[in-house]
């Protein structure tokens, strides 16, 4: 099995991803944090859809150094974004997956949480030149996303599509979450069409 660096030399450009998040391993007081890398067969750098979720899950953290924020990673939130990607015709090498807060966090997401992810928010954007929408799933992926758009003075305007968290712990309306994960990818995978 290639390794993380190993599947970026062969697959999309992920390289100056992976040294982002490298820079986020070292939380502002100095300790270090678990960060996942990106996924080698998105479409890395040239990505025209990001996808947000909000933080990694337990699946992506309990793979610690070979872990990679994937729709292949194991667990019911990877399984359930991966079969409404598929069945809403985004390619997979069209689109970034990524987390609005790269590190791990020990609860829930706080407001602090939320305003360090989107300064890391307004860095991936710059290093995305060719993205057109970003799909945030859930509240604390579409809250920063709007606070890097309001907050930062050089925000890219770009097209923001809200969907429902793709977890089993947003249990409720399963067939309705899955119809809106579906149409919000069709609509981005449109948007990059036009």
């Amino acid at each position: 099995m290639s390794t993380p660096d190993e599947l970026a030399d062969e697959l999309a450009d992920v390289r100056s991803l992976n040294a982002l998040a490298e820079t986020w391993r070292t939380a502002p007081d100095g300790s270090r944090r678990f960060v996942p890398n990106f996924d080698p067969r998105s479409g890395g750098t040239t990505s025209r859809v990001l996808v947000l979720m909000q933080s990694p899950g337990p699946q992506t953290i309990a793979a610690a150094h070979s872990a990679i924020c994937s729709e292949d990673n194991p667990g019911p939130t990877a399984a359930a974004f991966r079969a409404a990607r598929i069945e809403s015709g985004l390619a997979r090498n069209e689109y970034l997956r990524w987390n609005l807060i790269p590190w791990e966090l020990p609860g829930r997401g706080r407001p602090a949480d939320i305003d360090e992810g989107r300064h890391a928010l307004g860095v991936l954007l710059r290093a995305l030149p060719s993205v057109e929408a970003i799909v945030a799933y859930g509240s604390i992926a579409l809250e920063g996303v709007m606070r890097h758009l309001t907050l930062d003075e050089h925000a890219r305007l770009v097209p923001v599509i809200a969907a429902p968290h793709p977890s089993p712990a947003n249990g409720r309306h399963r067939a309705e979450q899955h119809r809106r994960s579906v149409q919000a990818l069709r609509l981005a995978a449109r948007k990059r069409r036009m």
